[in-house]
């Protein structure tokens, strides 16, 4: 078996928090889930996950104008530098404060953050010659408080900052004659967004009480192009200096504003415009944070304009003609009081529209500057997190954080391009369908959902449980779901029609723990937790046919052999014990073990039992003889990490933890298991030994993930992890002193790593976890994978060409089975005339079938040939029928795989026929 397996994608949460991000072409939206990017595909219904991991939780991130860089930022600010084409991290970098936005420049040369109260730009990564892989450009000065939202003008010379002090500020990336800075003022709460028009530099700044502003600027950006390029010339013919001096923005007379000093630019000219600067104004002036220069004007009203304008009136004529640029309030909006509340905001500078989000889930679309509501929707009963708008401006992209919601809005058409939400609480358990095509999931917020393997998207969600989900698996069949949840019912779901057709429910309300149905799916079987019982109902009259009593604490878990009609169930009173449910007399089997089991899983072949307990072993049990047969201790190897709040230390915490969960693989030669660490060990049954261990993740957000801590982040009042220092929202309520009890959702708590659910796909080629993250899918890269087999220096792929050119297809296709070269073996297939097929497969040995199986499956999915490999696939069957039947044990691994890529062809098939249909019978109606 083969033990590569890396990390390929993460399904069962969609947005967690931070911003959204469109492609370049607007067809991909990139999300941020827990420390990781996901990306989905809306033309292709794909969504696919990066390897790539932050620090912490992302914050915020943004991607390059051409699509070829990212920059992700966690909660403390340290940000990773990724190529996406690659999917792997360039460069590693640390802003040592929280940041709150960023953004790249409309030209791709720099980009702006905005971290504490400072805005700084610096040189986008691979644009210029640095010996630095980030190099700064730019501080500008500081604000009153933090820097909340940035924006970029279109030729990328002017970005703009809203503050939370309620100001926003104008800045010039480059020395511009005659200009400083601008701050304006008028709002009453923080910036929520602030954005530049198109092609000009009239400003929109929306606040959190549902206030927009409208700001026109005297120039137009053509003018200040154009007096920019004339400055520069003369500059040149002056001082000899070279042209790209300016552009760089580091020079003599802006070192001052680098180093933070607001002191005025010394810029000689001889044009008597240039001399006039704001600092220069004769108004009455204030000291603000680091030396910056603030115009009052005690008559003016706080809403009337910018402290630019309101200066300007102060001068003589001859200077207030000669000042460059001033921006002055042309109106002012207020939104709808019941949504006052805004949260998020976007705005589409080409087609002058305006997302803004609130509170209370509601979303508002406005077309600029007129201020006409377009469309305004409902979408979530918390409040929207992020809004995004597409290059077209077509659709419209929202999270939700709270409900983990990602929602795709065509406004147009008014139609969902893409509506997805993981589970709201935790995902408690998994199950791979027969076919390895379909995951379904339960989790603590009641729900049942399935999810598509390939796509990585949900299809279907089912919600008519009222309590938490504890169980689901599959009939052997694949077209039945089976529930088990704590409000005490068992329900089945048909996957055909997509809907709950039975209830299975106990003469007296208890709560279930577990689930199973037998081999044919005709009995179903549910242990409880309160009155430690298992009932028994038959499927096709929902009624309840018998009652297993004897277990004398709360059943950990139930499991059907798959070979005989036997039942294993295993419980908290230390006991192992096997029912004959289908005898009359209802025949049991005791095994008395040392501790409380907590989980139990049958091999594939149903001649062992593996069974965790509460001192982190795990038993093996010979189900004939009722035997132990082995013993696996696991603590370990688990190596629990310390919570934050945690006394002891890591290595006394790992004498606490312990298995909840086991799964076999596929051939049942080895087993994995996980429980409360961010490992899952994969150990060999028939030594006892661990193989391979896998950290699910490495989110330091997550409690546990630490060996050590560090005395720094404690303090008097305990953990500073545990200290909420989030200003976003500005209502803090005061709590009384000594009072620790409140609203729990508004508490500060670090959710714990740990592992709910393990299970292989029946192809062996994957397997899932569901943990706190979500639910985190494995699988082996066949593209890397070289697994020669029983090759001689005789076997080379000359010796491959050269059987070709003879026509010797047979020796060719063994040779290159036995190279284990995937592109050399797809070539020897492709040149079998069709009339040989038969022949080469009828005296291929028997021992090359699953290779050839395996590549089969594979190419079925990736080639274009689809319906070559379809006649391989029958001219197989037919002539390995016989000895496929007889070892379909062996080979069940490989045909399952070859099963779940015919489906696969079939479904794509007839989509495309059906629609072929429809259109013909359109075409000849007329």
């Amino acid at each position: 078996m083969k033990f590569n397996f890396q990390f390929s994608n993460l399904c069962g949460s969609v947005y967690t928090s931070g911003n959204l991000v469109f492609s370049k072409d607007g067809d991909s939206i990139y999300t941020p889930v827990g420390n990781r990017i996901t990306q989905f595909d809306l033309k292709n219904s794909k969504a696919e996950t990066f390897p790539f991991e932050n620090a912490k939780n992302i914050k915020r991130f943004a991607v390059s104008p051409n699509n070829h860089l990212m920059i992700s930022v966690d909660e403390d600010g340290r940000c990773l530098l990724v190529n996406l084409y690659r999917k792997c991290v360039l460069h590693h970098f640390n802003f040592k404060e929280k940041v709150y936005d960023i953004r790249f420049s409309p030209n791709g040369k720099y980009f702006a953050v905005t971290h504490g109260n400072k805005l700084q730009v610096w040189h986008t990564p691979g644009t210029t010659r640095e010996f630095s892989t980030f190099s700064l450009v730019r501080e500008f000065p500081s604000q009153y408080d933090d820097a909340m939202v940035v924006d970029w003008c279109d030729n990328s010379r002017f970005v703009m900052v809203g503050s939370r002090d309620t100001s926003v500020r104008i800045f010039s990336l480059y020395p511009l004659p005659g200009y400083r800075f601008v701050t304006l003022t008028g709002h009453r709460s923080r910036i929520v967004g602030c954005y530049f028009d198109h092609q000009s530099l009239n400003v929109y700044s929306v606040s959190k009480d549902g206030a927009l502003m409208v700001w026109e600027c005297s120039r137009r950006m053509q003018d200040i192009d154009h007096m920019m390029k004339s400055h520069k010339e003369t500059a040149n013919a002056r001082d000899g200096e070279a042209p790209e001096q300016m552009e760089t923005g580091i020079n003599e007379s802006d070192s001052d504003v680098q180093s933070g000093d607001d002191s005025d630019h010394n810029l000689d000219s001889d044009d008597e415009n240039h001399q006039v600067i704001l600092s220069d104004l004769q108004v009455p002036k204030s000291h603000g944070p680091k030396g910056e220069m603030v115009a009052k004007d005690e008559d003016v009203d706080d809403d009337s304009s910018g402290s630019a304008s309101e200066e300007d009136d102060h001068l003589p004529v001859k200077r207030r003609s000669t000042n460059l640029l001033i921006w002055t309030k042309k109106d002012k909006h207020l939104f709808n009081p019941e949504w006052s509340h805004v949260t998020c905001t976007a705005y589409h500078k080409e087609t002058h529209l305006m997302v803004v989000g609130f509170k209370t889930g509601v979303f508002s679309l406005y077309e600029m500057p007129d201020f006409n509501q377009i469309h305004s929707l409902s979408l979530s009963q918390k409040d929207i997190s992020s809004v995004s708008i597409n290059s077209t401006g077509e659709w419209l992209a929202f999270g939700c954080g709270s409900f983990g919601q990602l929602v795709v809005w065509e406004w147009r058409s008014e139609t969902y391009v893409l509506r997805q939400q993981g589970h709201h609480y935790d995902m408690n358990t998994l199950a791979y369908s027969p076919d390895g095509v379909t995951i379904a999931t339960g989790g603590d917020d009641g729900k049942v959902k399935l999810w598509n393997t390939s796509s990585s998207l949900c299809i279907v969600t089912f919600a008519e449980h009222t309590s938490g989900v504890t169980m689901v698996t599959f009939t052997s069949s694949g077209h039945v779901i089976l529930s088990a949840s704590l409000d005490g019912t068992v329900r089945a779901y048909d996957l055909n029609r997509y809907r709950c057709f039975r209830t299975l429910t106990s003469p007296r309300p208890v709560q279930f723990s577990c689930v199973a149905a037998d081999e044919f799916g005709d009995i179903v079987c549910a242990g409880s937790k309160d009155t430690f019982e298992i009932f028994v109902w038959a499927m096709k009259t929902g009624r309840m046919t018998d009652l297993l009593a004897g277990h004398e604490g709360p059943v950990s878990a139930i499991s059907f052999s798959s070979t005989k009609s036997q039942l294993a169930s295993c419980s908290w009173d230390k006991t192992l014990r096997f029912w004959d449910v289908f005898s009359e007399k209802g025949g049991v089997e005791t095994v008395q073990m040392t501790s409380e089991a907590l989980t139990m899983a049958y091999s594939p072949g149903g001649t062992c039992v593996a069974v965790s307990t509460l001192d982190g072993k795990i038993l093996l049990f010979d189900v004939q003889t009722a035997t132990q047969i082995g013993c696996v201790e696991g603590r370990p190897h688990l190596q629990a990490g310390r919570h934050v709040d945690d006394k002891v230390t890591a290595q006394q915490l790992s004498s606490t933890v312990s298995f909840n969960s086991l799964c076999f693989t596929a051939d049942g030669e080895y087993i994995l298991a996980g429980g409360r660490s961010k490992f899952v060990c994969l150990y060999r049954c028939a030594d006892q030994i661990l193989v391979k261990r896998f950290q699910l993740s490495r989110n330091k957000s997550f409690s546990g993930m630490k060996k050590f801590l560090h005395g720094k982040n404690m303090s008097e009042a305990g953990p500073l992890d545990l200290i909420s220092d989030d200003e976003e929202d500005d209502s803090h309520h005061l709590k009384l002193p000594g009072v620790t009890k409140g609203e729990f959702s508004s508490r500060r708590t670090m959710p714990e790593m740990r592992v709910r659910s393990l299970q292989f796909s029946p192809t062996g080629h994957s397997w899932a976890a569901a943990c706190t993250e979500g639910m985190l899918v494995y699988s082996l890269n066949a593209a890397l994978l070289f697994d020669p087999y029983d090759i001689t220096t005789e076997v080379t792929p000359e010796a491959v060409e050269t059987a070709l050119a003879g026509g010797d297809h047979l020796t060719a296709l063994v040779l290159s089975f036995k190279l284990g070269d995937v592109a050399l073996t797809q070539r020897t297939l492709e040149a079998v005339p069709t009339n040989n097929v038969p022949l080469v497969i009828a005296r291929l040995p028997n021992h090359y079938i699953e290779r050839l199986i395996h590549f089969l499956a594979e190419a079925l999915l990736t080639s274009a040939h689809f319906q070559f490999y379809l006649h391989w696939c029958k001219e197989l069957m037919m002539e390995k029928g016989p000895w496929l039947k007889e070892n379909a044990l062996k080979m069940g691994v490989a045909l399952r795989d070859l099963e779940k890529s015919v489906i696969s062809v079939r479904k794509d098939i007839g989509k495309l026929t059906e629609e072929n249909t429809n259109m013909l019978a359109f075409l000849t109606a007329f």
